[in-house]
């Protein structure tokens, strides 16, 4: 199933919490060698999961984390604006209805529909909270699953060649694309609805971050 979590109600899902942070660490560092820092409990965190950002979650039957991604409100601290800018060309991202993503993590061993359900999870947040767009940085082994799944960003800048670039992009929320993404991961709108009502109550305003 989808989870939608503040950081802060993280604690109350301790298996899925640690699970998902050691996953983290596996994938970001153990398999792509990125420059990540783990600790002492094996888990890979940085000063952005300190900011009280929601996470969107597919939790498995067992409770264990199956995949994840972070989510950020631009009027705050983001990794593209305080890290990625050159892929920018300098431009800052700063806007109410625009939301940084970042860290899509999957579980070792997930079948590909998990990532259509994690696009499922992004799609259904950015409507729910009646936002225009999602801006990321991904990487080269992104470009297939996005193109598969049917929802690709704009590219605005891409660093780097093959397998080594990364790439900054915008994603555009509607409603067309929370369906259409609701079909690839076969879940039901109405089940994706009600499992973000369950977490916020049907809101549309963004819970305040911090």
């Amino acid at each position: 199933m989808l989870r939608f979590l503040k950081a802060e109600e993280l604690g109350h899902f301790p298996r899925l919490r640690e699970t998902m942070f050691t996953d983290r660490a596996k994938q970001f560092r153990q398999r792509l060698g990125w420059a990540v820092g783990v600790d002492e409990n094996g888990w890979e965190q940085d000063e952005y999961d300190a900011l009280n950002p929601v996470y969107v979650i597919w939790q498995k039957p067992d409770g264990c984390h199956g995949g994840s991604m972070r989510f950020l409100p631009t009027e705050g601290r983001t990794m593209v604006n305080e890290h990625f800018s050159s892929l920018a060309g300098g431009l800052k991202f700063a806007h109410p209805k625009m939301w940084e993503c970042t860290r899509f993590c999957l579980a070792e061993n997930m079948p590909p529909v998990t990532s259509a359900a994690l696009m499922l999870g992004g799609a259904q947040l950015g409507v729910g909270f009646g936002l225009a767009r999602a801006v990321g940085v991904f990487d080269a082994r992104m470009v297939r699953i996005y193109r598969l799944l049917g929802w690709q960003p704009t590219v605005l800048g891409t660093e780097g060649k093959g397998g080594d670039a990364i790439s900054l992009g915008i994603w555009e929320f509607s409603e067309e694309v929370r369906r259409r993404m609701a079909r690839k991961a076969g879940i039901s709108p109405e089940v994706s609805q009600l499992w973000f009502d369950r977490a916020f109550g049907g809101r549309k305003d963004m819970p305040a971050a911090g």
